[in-house]
């Protein structure tokens, strides 16, 4: 307790708290997009072909400047997607298998590329491990104003936006034919996709990020069947597993904060799949007897 005491009065870990509600409420409402539109995979991704554009970038410039290593991830995200599309579109393979093997090679690559720079002399204090399965307690207050910032801005596009999308997700047709330009919001939803996983990365990490996006939205889709509503609990229930991860991540040193932010985005989705009101099983079964 004294330790949660003495954190909570730390500026820095304020910063963290603010930063991970943001993370985690612009992730639960951009990821109930990406659940309705069937995306998952692809989130799932974009989130591990972000490690080899981290250690590319750090390579390169040979510092741990975060604006720059997130325009790496942000390009081997997007090229993944590019890969996903190009297999599906010449070849035969299925669109869950083409998502595997961009994984795969795209993550191997990644944990080849980290694996050479922890080895070396001039990276071993690099500390981009971080990037794998995420650490509040590493991030510094620029860190995660760029965290907040950017999910802040995301959040905001989702509420302009939110009618075309709603459109173009239930009846692309109609959208089509009221002059919507469809292929343009489509993608501009998967940069959205992009964009989130790649601010994501260094609080809740690779591997993880993409349960962020998915887990939010799955419980909330137990309590209501309007997509308004969905993605507002998605965001609320998002925010709530970003704060607690944050908070016993940071008090318990050496925890990475992103598994325990999907345990407590778990332990919601579990609870709303026994009592949500609307699809509920507990609450199913009462209503039949």
């Amino acid at each position: 307790m004294d330790t949660l005491l003495s954190s909570l009065s730390n500026a820095n870990f304020q910063w963290v708290l603010v930063g991970s509600l943001l993370l985690g409420f612009a992730s639960g409402v951009i990821g109930s997009f990406v659940l309705l539109k069937k995306q998952s995979l692809i989130s799932d991704a974009m989130a591990h072909a972000a490690l080899p554009g981290v250690c590319i970038m750090f390579l390169i410039f040979e510092v741990k400047s975060i604006p720059i290593l997130l325009i790496g991830a942000a390009i081997t995200s997007f090229l993944a997607t590019q890969a996903i599309q190009f297999i599906i579109n010449k070849s035969r393979i299925k669109t869950d298998a083409a998502i595997g093997i961009i994984i795969s090679v795209f993550f191997g690559f990644g944990i080849v590329l980290l694996t050479y720079i922890q080895q070396n002399s001039t990276g071993s204090q690099a500390g981009l491990d971080t990037f794998i399965f995420g650490q509040a307690a590493s991030l510094v207050k620029s860190d995660v104003q760029l965290i907040a910032g950017g999910a802040f801005l995301l959040v905001l596009i989702s509420m302009l936006f939110f009618k075309e999308f709603k459109l173009t997700l239930f009846d692309p047709q109609f959208a089509k034919g009221i002059g919507l330009p469809v292929s343009f919001l489509n993608g501009f939803m998967l940069f959205l996709v992009v964009a989130i996983v790649v601010i994501g990365i260094q609080m809740v990490g690779v591997i993880l990020i993409a349960a962020l996006l998915i887990t939010p939205p799955l419980a909330a889709r137990y309590w209501t069947e309007k997509l308004g509503v969905m993605a507002t609990l998605a965001g609320i229930f998002g925010a709530i597993s970003g704060v607690l991860g944050a908070v016993i991540s940071t008090t318990i040193v050496g925890l990475p904060t992103g598994p325990v932010i999907v345990l407590s985005a778990s332990f919601i989705f579990f609870i709303s799949l026994l009592f949500g009101k609307k699809k509920g099983l507990v609450i199913r079964r009462v209503r039949q007897v």
